[in-house]
């Protein structure tokens, strides 16, 4: 057997084969799993700034009345509130009176239209993902018992309108920030790296 330049030669039936060095090999799939890994993690933040990107928008929207969900004279700088026409529409579910009760209340303003820019921006920089993960599912969740999709029927007995009992984009928003805590994604097209030197971070993991 001979070797020559990082490969073994062996002659089988008169002809001569090359195999590859072990070395070589070890590389070769080392480097096809880093890559593997790196497109993982890529999607991952290009979700993680997608789903943030929604809940950013539906701030910036429901805050200067953009003219998509929200007009300009509902417009929260307008003196409209971005609560009370969703939680008093709610005519499905165990929590209607609850909703009903916290509609247009200028707490629940505040709280919701913190939520979804604090949210937002800690998706879209790659900072603090794990308490925005948690709560951002606590808001869609909050949102999936308003719209409550396993009820066929509205409380007036109309038809709800709901086309799947269990799994709705707020399911699958909750799905998403699951994922994007679990691999921490922040360094990939965000300041998560920078964050996690920060002397309180590092003293505080749950900040990551």
């Amino acid at each position: 057997m001979a070797t020559q330049h990082g490969l073994h030669g062996f002659h089988v039936g008169g002809r001569f084969h090359l195999r590859a060095h072990p070395g070589a090999m070890k590389a070769d799939v080392a480097a096809k799993v880093t890559s593997a890994v790196g497109v993982r993690e890529a999607a991952i933040a290009a979700l993680r700034v997608g789903v943030g990107f929604a809940f950013f928008w539906a701030f910036l929207d429901k805050t200067f009345g953009l003219g998509y969900s929200t007009p300009s004279a509902r417009a929260w700088i307008h003196g409209g509130s971005p609560t009370k026409g969703f939680l008093a529409s709610v005519n499905v579910g165990p929590w209607q009176s609850m909703y009903h009760a916290w509609a247009g209340k200028q707490w629940a303003d505040w709280l919701f239209m913190l939520g979804l820019l604090g949210i937002g921006l800690a998706l879209i920089l790659g900072i603090g993902l794990r308490f925005a993960a948690v709560a951002g599912t606590i808001l869609v969740a909050m949102m999936w018992f308003a719209v409550f999709p396993p009820a066929k029927h509205a409380a007036d007995g109309s038809a709800s309108g709901s086309v799947n009992p269990f799994v709705d984009e707020h399911v699958m928003d909750a799905l998403a920030l699951f994922t994007i805590a679990a691999f921490g994604t922040g360094s990939r097209l965000g300041l998560g790296a920078m964050w996690a030197k920060l002397p309180f971070v590092r003293r505080h993991r749950a900040l990551l």
